[in-house]
């Protein structure tokens, strides 16, 4: 998959400082509907009967809700018991993950659907217009909307934006 230039878009307020280089903010529309069914399309799929999990691979598209994340490939883990409920979503290579218009890109994420929370890691990039938000590592609640933004935080705030 080519790396697709991408505004990432996510609503930040004035970063707050926190101590060991974390900065927490919130992230306007980076919510998801965390009881919608969980939607996966890809080229492949290999299936592991033995672990649980399932191997999506090439043009991978998982979507809730409003919500869609893309990767070269996704692991995806079932509850104990059968295929009927995903515990969790681990993405890896060109990783991207939007709701609504706000969006975050990274190398890896790791999407516990059960706690409604992702973690992003790897150069990410956060955006929203002229506005940019980065580090090594997000962790980003979805039912509330509220982020932690850890490793080197970098970020460039417009007078007047979003």
């Amino acid at each position: 998959m080519m790396l697709r230039p991408l505004l990432i878009a996510l609503a930040l307020t004035a970063p707050v400082a926190l101590p060991a280089g974390a900065q927490t903010t919130t992230f306007g529309g980076m919510r998801a509907d965390v009881s919608a069914p969980v939607e996966v399309a890809a080229d492949n799929l290999t299936v592991n009967q033995t672990d649980g999990s399932a191997l999506f691979s090439g043009n991978v598209v998982i979507g809730q809700g409003e919500m869609r994340l893309s990767a070269d490939e996704v692991t995806v883990q079932y509850a104990q018991g059968g295929q009927q409920r995903i515990t969790s979503l681990t993405a890896t290579g060109e990783v991207t993950l939007v709701s609504g218009p706000d969006a975050a890109e990274a190398q890896q994420a790791v999407y516990d659907v059960e706690a409604g929370r992702v973690v992003l890691t790897g150069d990410v990039l956060l955006t929203q217009g002229q506005n940019v938000l980065s580090g090594d590592r997000v962790t980003v609640d979805l039912a509330s909307g509220s982020a932690q933004v850890q490793g080197r935080v970098r970020s460039v705030l417009q007078p007047g934006g979003n």
